[in-house]
């Protein structure tokens, strides 16, 4: 993508922003319980954390309002070949990530890390899968008014599958929905995420058609800012457009919970609304008021690279993890002798997850200082 600082600066900073939110609700320092601001929603219900992610898939789209025009003067099959590329190859790291550091330590040794053991989905696996599906439907479908009617058929599409093939009794359920029967017939227990105690993938493949709209709604946000500029009516308009999704989620919500683990499609509609606000809260402060300096060039420093300091910021805390301090780890060393000491509690921990990402903004600030902007 092309870089364009002065007319598009809010979307880079929405970028940049939604990274280092993202780390820091992934890196909590460990000894102590975050603040639940930092923490997920248990199943139902809604937390700040909650909008990280699908934050990045609006970003996602917002960056293919402008990547996409260089597929006006290809053949379908490059873009087809080039979709494709590019979100298997995004799916490919989020697997060898969670596959990641491939051997564990026993005490007879390291051993192989077996595959038959290894999470298959994931958050850059959903990122990837909605991208290639979200360019296809704008590539191939054309007319607005047809995606948007593809949109509302994804999303109610979603409901209605897991009312028909979910438990009767619970058909939200986290062990009893649509979805969940569907990623244990096809992928297995064994292959399912586990941090929840029980075989169960918040990333899994039904949930996935939701998040779809994410990312279309990203890309028709940033196309509209693109047509319209930085103005009032830019504003307004993404402004009123974002309530509406924010009323519609909660109204729909009253018979489909919103839940990020589960991806309601209540949810979508919460997190496209909200970002559809931010953004215009930014276009307003970055553009109209044109109040940039040192806290715009921070974030738009990891927008720039945002996929590779996501990858940095998951490799370098699992490294960690795996070095041996006495009887803990790097990690628990850090917190126990340093952040806990200083202020214990969720405080030392807020403390070393925003010291952990600026750890990782250094490094997001001597690529861009050396011009290295890392695309897959």
């Amino acid at each position: 993508m092309t870089h364009k600082p002065e007319r598009f600066l809010a979307l880079d900073v929405f970028r940049g922003m939604t990274i280092c939110f993202m780390i820091i609700v992934n890196t909590p320092g460990s000894g102590a319980t975050p603040f639940s601001p930092l923490e997920h929603a248990a199943w139902f219900g809604f937390t700040p954390t909650d909008l990280v992610f699908p934050s990045f898939l609006f970003a996602v789209g917002n960056a293919m309002s402008f990547t996409m025009k260089k597929f006006d003067n290809l053949s379908t099959g490059d873009v087809i070949y080039r979709v494709l590329k590019r979100g298997l190859l995004i799916c490919l790291i989020g697997y060898l990530m969670s596959w990641f550091p491939f051997f564990n330590h026993t005490p007879e040794g390291w051993v192989f890390r077996p595959i038959s053991h290894t999470r298959i989905l994931g958050v850059l696996q959903r990122i990837g899968l909605c991208y290639i599906f979200a360019s296809l439907i704008i590539y191939f479908v054309k007319n607005r008014t047809s995606i948007f009617i593809i949109s509302a058929f994804l999303l109610v599409g979603y409901w209605v599958l897991l009312l028909i093939y979910g438990d009767p009794s619970a058909p939200f359920g986290m062990l009893t929905n649509a979805g969940t029967y569907l990623d244990k017939f096809v992928m297995g227990d064994d292959h399912l995420y586990h941090g929840e105690g029980v075989p169960f993938d918040p990333e899994g493949i039904l949930s996935t058609l939701p998040a779809i709209v994410n990312v279309i709604v990203g890309y028709y946000a940033g196309k509209f800012i693109q047509e319209k500029g930085k103005s009032y009516e830019t504003i307004a308009r993404l402004t009123l457009m974002g309530a509406l999704f924010i009323f519609l989620a909660l109204c729909w919500g009253m018979v489909f919970p919103i839940g990020k683990k589960l991806w309601t499609s209540p949810f979508t509609l919460l997190t496209t609304g909200l970002d559809m606000v931010i953004i215009s809260a930014l276009i307003y402060l970055v553009e109209v008021r044109a109040s940039r300096g040192k806290w715009t060039s921070f974030f738009t420093t990891v927008g720039k690279n945002p996929l590779a300091i996501y990858i940095l910021s998951e490799v370098l805390i699992i490294s960690l993890w795996m070095i041996k301090v006495g009887d803990t780890n790097a990690v628990g060393w850090v917190n126990n002798v340093f952040f806990q000491k200083i202020a214990p509690g969720a405080i030392g921990s807020l403390l070393f997850a925003v010291s952990y990402m600026l750890i990782c903004w250094c490094v997001g600030k001597i690529l861009d200082e050396k011009k290295i902007y890392i695309r897959v």
